[in-house]
């Protein structure tokens, strides 16, 4: 294990236990699984500090724990009325938010925003009915009509992408990345026509 990683886990995310135990317990109607959702959040929080650490670990933290919630609540075919109440409450925020905070959410957006921005026109296009509208494969498609097949490599191709834009290493990497996708897009075009 890496002994830099495990002290910044332990100075950065376990100091906000009790609130996070405390948040969990607030929000998650199964008091008896707060402890394996917080067990679960840290092997997240730690498995992506292993690529790149956050640079707000706390609202880091936090948001994984809303996302695995999330997560959680749709996995389940049959959402209770008391979980569906409680999706409401997620949104809250532990703390006020700073206005560090408010900025560096901000950039984050923003460095999303230009990551999907440079994405191949046609992975973007179905990653956004995919994940944005929340099309099934099978929709998506029917309505720019090709296999599913098609719309599945898309996706994955578009998410490596995505994720290789918004971490990734350097400018001339991401360049690279997204030229040979939007050429390999453009070469299939040519072939279709």
């Amino acid at each position: 294990m890496d002994e830099e990683l495990d002290n910044w886990f332990a100075r950065e995310v376990l100091s906000h236990e009790p609130a996070l135990v405390r948040y969990l317990a607030r929000i998650w109607p199964r008091h008896h699984e707060v402890h394996d959702l917080r067990q679960e959040i840290y092997i997240r929080v730690y498995e992506a500090a292993l690529r790149s650490r956050p640079q707000n670990p706390k609202s880091f933290l936090f948001t994984t724990a809303r996302h695995l919630m999330v997560d959680r609540v749709r996995r389940e075919r049959v959402v209770s009325i008391e979980a569906t109440a409680d999706l409401d409450a997620l949104n809250v925020l532990v703390d006020e938010i700073s206005p560090e905070h408010h900025t560096s959410a901000r950039q984050d957006l923003r460095r999303l925003a230009d990551a999907f921005d440079m994405l191949p026109v046609k992975c973007r296009d179905v990653v956004w009915m995919r994940k944005v509208e929340e099309l099934s494969q099978r929709e998506v498609a029917a309505r720019i009509g090709i296999t599913e097949g098609a719309v599945e490599k898309r996706i994955t191709k578009g998410i490596r992408l995505l994720a290789e834009l918004y971490y990734g290493g350097d400018a001339d990497d991401i360049g690279g990345a997204t030229a040979a996708a939007r050429t390999e897009t453009e070469h299939g075009k040519q072939n279709a026509d």
